[in-house]
């Protein structure tokens, strides 16, 4: 038990201290798990021979991460992206693993082992790549978008290489064990699985066909017909640890039932996830599973590093870092044309080129699993677990690589030919997201003709089909702006999601147009203090109203009449428009507000003059 705690405490010590630094670092979760298993294994030697044992359990949390990949996934979204899954990212897995099973072969592997081994490299790192996007802001660029389509592709392929590698298996050549019996890698696994519950054992192909089949289908049976009573039954308990148990329960046992029938567990997980996508419980399950999943993962993540031959690194150091640059060279390669097929351009084909070119955390999976099934020797194995560590560790250059690139790229934002504006109205809107929607709608039905801009194609088509007009065309462009008829209308609306850019709209107009009336969304107080700088008449926070409202709700249902509930709401809304113009007056752009005296003085006597005026309105309405 002592020893238990104590490699316990290492592990957790281990990933506390070394995942934080290396998210800070920018360098991600997963190398942050790898650096604390290689510090705690080859670099301290504080932990040995359970890693391996330890790696088999934590290898759940793949299950798990498959089951919440699925749950991301409703089949109509799924066939919506059809065109990028199999085009763009079933041809890069395909192209890879021929070209890397290519390599292998010319090193004199036998063709099994090769394609395992291309395979496993041809998977790039989901968790580095789409942490790396989001960080830069890169995702909803046509080469991030690119990106996420073939990283999808890879997470959904996982499942039917997971089943397929076993076949391989008996394409590797047996070899004559010491006592002079024929052995292959996988003996002993198979031994073990032999010995353990199946309900295929001794059936025919015909049979084993019928089990295989039904056992799918009371997957699906049962994600349909019965989650929903399920969950009610426990929700009737009212403990909230019982919906931890029960999402376990539903991984748990479907993984089990799959190892029943001869299937790979992650099939199971994937294919539950995927029927439970559509259904109320989805959020529930990604909240209860999320935080096994992560420290699961973290730990086999751990148990890789932990497991690194540096010995076998250092006597071939050259050799293990040629591999990864020339894994990440013919993947870079293969990348470059396809996203020139698929009409990449300029930053967009180089995002796509270098963020997929690494190997990922799922080779450490494929490989890892292939060792069990005997399909990949174990000494070939430490050599890929080197050779995709460090392309992963190289994955920040890449990053590097491309921000150096892209500066010298020219910009290839999607262009759309811009809509001839052909009609004119009192009311400028521009923007047409959630906030600009409700703004059109409320002024045409009033029975006003407005000037829709936006510079998303997609949202324009979408308003389109809904019945309302809009015309594509960036809304901060002077000329833009003046066929809009800027210079006749009487409100400007500038409802954008980008601060900078609804601030250099804000100013532009009004320095062309001193009357026009400026109505302005305000992300937060310090972006209401700037568009007040550049002019704007009206500013509306973001989430200000409904908070306000939603505040109403909760006195109204702790002890005030409706009417005390508005009259206090309607108190806090001019005091806080009143507020908002004093504390304007203070603020400085190049101070930060904690850090401002005079307008921390400031804010401290508006809250007590806040105070002062809803209880005066207590004290009138108790002498009424």
């Amino acid at each position: 038990m002592d020893s238990f705690l104590f490699q316990a405490s290492i592990y957790l010590a281990a990933a506390v201290i070394a995942v934080p630094f290396a998210s800070r670092l920018g360098l991600g979760s997963v190398l942050g798990y790898l650096a604390a298993g290689i510090i705690i294994g080859p670099l301290l030697g504080l932990v040995g021979s359970e890693t391996e044992d330890l790696q088999h359990f934590a290898e759940f949390g793949v299950v798990m991460m498959l089951f919440l990949i699925g749950l991301e996934l409703e089949p109509r979204a799924l066939w919506d992206m059809r065109h990028r899954l199999i085009g763009l990212g079933g041809l890069q897995i395909l192209v890879s693993a021929l070209a890397l099973m290519g390599i292998a072969m010319a090193y004199n592997q036998p063709w099994g082992v090769a394609l395992a081994i291309g395979l496993a490299l041809s998977l790039s790192s989901t968790a580095i790549v789409l942490q790396t996007l989001s960080e830069k802001g890169l995702m909803q660029t046509s080469g991030g978008r690119s990106v996420f389509s073939v990283l999808l592709t890879q997470d959904i392929a996982v499942i039917p290489i997971l089943a397929f590698l076993p076949l391989l298996a008996a394409t590797v050549p047996a070899q004559i064990a010491v006592d002079g019996s024929i052995q292959r890698a996988g003996d002993a696994a198979h031994d073990e699985a032999h010995h353990s519950l199946s309900l295929v054992e001794g059936l025919p192909g015909w049979g084993v066909t019928l089990v295989t089949i039904a056992a799918i289908a009371a997957v699906i049976f049962a994600g349909i017909f019965l989650t929903r009573p399920l969950f009610r039954y426990i929700h009737s308990a009212r403990l909230r640890e019982m919906y931890t148990a029960l999402a376990l329960l539903i991984v748990v046992g479907i993984s089990f039932l799959m190892t029943l029938v001869g299937l790979s567990p992650a099939l199971g997980a994937f294919l539950a996830g995927v029927v439970l996508a559509s259904s109320e419980f989805r959020h529930e399950l990604e909240t209860d599973l999320e935080p096994f999943k992560g420290l699961l993962l973290g730990l086999f993540f751990i148990t890789v590093g932990a497991g690194i031959n540096f010995t076998l690194l250092f006597n071939n150091t050259l050799n293990i870092v040629g591999m990864a640059l020339l894994v990440i060279l013919i993947k870079g390669a293969i990348l470059f044309v396809l996203g020139r097929a698929f009409k990449l351009k300029g930053k967009d084909h180089w995002l796509f080129t270098l963020a997929l070119a690494q190997a990922g955390e799922f080779g450490f999976v494929l490989v890892s699993f292939s060792v069990v099934q005997g399909v990949i020797p174990r000494g070939i194995a430490e050599t890929l677990l080197l050779v995709i560590s460090i392309s992963m560790l190289i994955t920040p250059l890449l990053f590097i690589i491309y921000d150096f690139l892209s500066k010298r790229a020219p910009e290839t934002a999607e262009q759309h030919e811009e809509d001839e504006i052909d009609i004119e109205g009192p009311v400028i809107i521009a923007g047409i997201g959630r906030f600009g929607q409700i703004v059109n709608r409320l002024v045409q039905a009033n029975g006003f003709n407005t000037v829709v801009l936006d510079h998303d194609m997609e949202t324009i088509a979408v308003m389109r089909r809904f019945g309302f007009k809009g015309f594509l065309g960036d809304p901060t462009r002077p000329d833009i702006l003046r066929a809009a008829g800027l210079q006749d209308a009487r409100v400007l609306v500038v409802a954008l999601d980008d601060p900078e850019a609804a601030i250099k709209l804000v100013g532009y107009a009004r320095k062309l147009r001193p009357d026009l009336h400026i109505v302005a969304r305000a992300r937060d107080r310090t972006h209401v203090y700037r568009l007040y700088q550049a002019g704007a008449d009206d500013i509306v926070r973001e989430l200000f109203d409904s908070s306000l409202r939603a505040g109403r709700y909760v006195l109204e249902n702790i002890g005030l009449s409706e009417f005390e509930a508005a009259e206090a709401e309607r108190i806090f809304y001019h005091h806080d428009r009143y507020s908002v113009q004093e504390l304007a007056k203070l603020w400085d752009p190049e101070v930060p507000a904690s850090q401002n005296p005079a307008y921390l003085a400031r804010a401290k006597e508006l809250q007590k003059e806040l105070e002062t005026a809803i209880l005066s309105r207590d004290a009138e309405e108790k002498r009424a």
